[in-house]
């Protein structure tokens, strides 16, 4: 992994959830105690997404908790946060996720060069056959890799 890149939060969920298909970087407008709570790695992405309304990308239902240090200063841990893009990657997404029924979901959020980026996958909702499908693979490889192992040590 590159020497410049922390990771903060992920949301392992979302592969789980989405078939996830391409993926964008994007910064994000936070306030000094967001920041000190992000750099602390105390954000959670399990039921948030992107939207994009009047031509701004937004981010909805993050949750990045309160600054111990904080006092009245403190921001709202759920408030919607807006996120940087080009005006061409944001006309992209528009057009993406109104037509075909795709959705934004953050998939993580790290430190890059002392700035906090969110990633975001255009994703597509599984259904439960296909969560079932890739519980399975997974498994089958799991007993493979298993197998394999125990053939060696013998």
């Amino acid at each position: 992994m590159n020497s410049g890149i922390k990771i903060l939060c992920d949301n392992r969920s979302a592969s789980h959830n989405y078939h996830l298909l391409e993926r964008f970087e994007a910064g994000m407008v936070l306030t000094g105690t967001e920041v000190k709570s992000a750099r602390a790695g105390k954000i959670q992405l399990r039921d948030s997404y992107a939207e994009v309304v009047n031509n701004e990308a937004w981010l909805v239902n993050a949750h990045i908790s309160p600054y111990s240090h904080g006092n009245r200063q403190n921001h709202d841990p759920l408030r919607r946060r807006k996120l940087l893009l080009h005006r061409r990657e944001i006309d992209r997404l528009l057009g993406k996720t109104r037509e075909k029924g795709l959705t934004l979901i953050p998939t993580k959020v790290y430190l890059k060069n002392g700035r906090i980026k969110c990633e975001l996958a255009l994703a597509k909702g599984k259904k439960l056959h296909d969560k079932r499908e890739a519980e399975r693979k997974r498994a089958e490889q799991a007993e493979a890799r298993a197998a394999m192992a125990h053939k060696t040590k013998l």
